[in-house]
């Protein structure tokens, strides 16, 4: 794991993977899965820095990483005190601050991750954008995002079965804001990460180059 940042989450801090390009004049929040901020999460981060977009991969689980699924169950379900939710602002505001006032800023969020990655932009409206794989929410602050949505989805997923992906798109479509739903035939759950037996590298592939030209259009240019 590569060094770490500091940032302030109220009166305490968090770690965070931070990648800022020479001339990066927009931002993705990526938010990791239950496993924690692990190989796969910082990988990715690098590919996005990699084309041009400054990053912030933020630590919800004060360094602890599972790689089995009773692990994982835990640690996530540690989060309920709000904790996950102040990071995920936090993790923003401080992207936002290196960037500058105006940049265009995403959430992208896998699994665990994409309910905060979808929560977000109902808090701040500096996200324009978000991308979430084979995660889903419900309820009010849906509403309250004008930030349209990019969704992978796996074809056959015991945690997010179709009827939920249905529930999310329909939501979106219902508040007449802009959403594009893909599912990947013959994968399941996590399969864009490759440190897990579901992984498809084809349809991983495939889930981030349709990211990168989601976010050429909702964020603008990369640096030049």
């Amino acid at each position: 794991m590569p060094e770490l940042e500091q940032i302030t989450v109220g009166e305490s801090t968090a770690r965070a993977y931070v990648r800022i390009p020479h001339g990066a004049r927009s931002g993705v929040v990526v938010l990791h899965a239950w496993w924690g901020l692990n190989d796969d999460v910082v990988r990715y981060a690098d590919r996005l820095a990699a084309a041009g977009r400054a990053v912030i991969a933020p630590d919800m689980f004060g360094g602890q990483v599972a790689t089995e699924i009773a692990d994982a169950e835990r640690l996530s379900g540690e989060g309920d005190d709000g904790v996950a939710d102040a990071i995920t602002l936090a993790a923003t505001s401080a992207l936002a601050e290196r960037l500058g006032a105006g940049a265009p800023l995403a959430t992208l969020g896998f699994s665990f991750g994409a309910a905060y990655a979808l929560w977000a932009p109902s808090k701040l409206a500096g996200l324009v954008a978000t991308v979430v794989y084979y995660g889903t929410m419900t309820g009010p602050s849906l509403a309250k995002s004008t930030a349209p949505l990019l969704g992978h989805f796996a074809e056959t997923d015991e945690f997010e079965p179709a009827e939920n992906v249905k529930a999310l798109e329909d939501g979106f479509r219902e508040a007449g804001r802009e959403v594009e739903i893909h599912t990947y035939l013959g994968t399941g759950h996590w399969f864009a990460e490759p440190s897990r037996d579901a992984y498809r590298a084809e349809a991983a592939e495939l889930a981030f180059e349709r990211t990168i030209a989601f976010l050429e259009r909702q964020l603008g240019g990369t640096a030049d």
